[in-house]
């Protein structure tokens, strides 16, 4: 059976972090290459303004910011989580799990982004150390 103190385990805090560290930091490296000019023709190509690929850029830039601090966290997530389903349905149609548009990354970011929506911040985080942000907006 299982105890309720082991939420309150240190692991539990290290791998709660960790989880929103990785794919903060992917997040933000992927959101690079959405500011670079080539990005408009492609979005373009699937019938998206090219004028999105910046704001899409943004979202995953401040989005993979506020989850590695650990601010905003459930916000952040549910947005990034948003533009990851919408990623694997209009963009790549549900067509493979792996190989050429494969959801597996996709996925993958979705299921961790879930994660952090029900868990929020964790105590390593910028939320837990002010505790004057309500829970619902950490």
């Amino acid at each position: 059976m299982t105890d309720a103190t082991l939420r309150t385990h240190r692991l539990h805090d290290l791998s709660h972090f960790g989880l929103r560290i990785s794919v903060g930091v992917l997040l933000m490296v992927h959101s690079l290459g959405k500011f670079d000019s080539g990005t408009g023709g492609f979005f373009s190509s699937i019938g998206l303004p090219s004028e999105m690929a910046p704001l899409i850029g943004l979202l995953e830039l401040i989005g993979g910011a506020l989850l590695i601090a650990g601010v905003l966290t459930r916000i952040a997530a549910s947005l990034v989580a948003m533009e990851m389903l919408t990623i694997m349905v209009y963009v790549k149609k549900l067509q493979s799990f792996s190989g050429k548009n494969g959801l597996e990354l996709e996925l993958l970011i979705f299921v961790v982004l879930l994660t952090v929506i029900v868990l929020g911040p964790g105590r390593i985080s910028i939320s837990h150390i002010v505790k004057k942000i309500p829970r619902f907006v950490q």
